[in-house]
């Protein structure tokens, strides 16, 4: 967990920085705002600046993953004299 804190960290700002800049923090408070004005609609706020980088590392993570899986199944994508003494010849 202290990894994906730390990264979290480095990638909130730059995520944060990027939606703002494309509209998509300001579309998206619009749309909520038009969603909770309709009549018996209850608040469905979502913390976008939390969500999108969490979502990111999700994809991150399963990226790593995916490939560790690879490299520990397949000789082939142990390229790297450190894969080959770590995961075996």
């Amino acid at each position: 967990m202290a990894t994906y804190d730390k990264i979290y960290a480095a990638f909130k700002p730059v995520i944060a920085s990027s939606m703002n800049e494309v509209g998509a923090t300001r579309a998206y408070k619009e749309m909520i705002g038009r969603y909770e004005s309709l009549p018996f609609m209850k608040s469905e706020s979502l913390d976008l600046d939390h969500y999108a980088p969490s979502k990111a590392l999700d994809g991150l993570f399963y990226m790593v993953g995916e490939e560790e899986r690879k490299i520990r199944t397949d000789p082939a994508a142990r390229v790297t004299d450190l894969l080959r003494t770590v995961f075996g010849k």
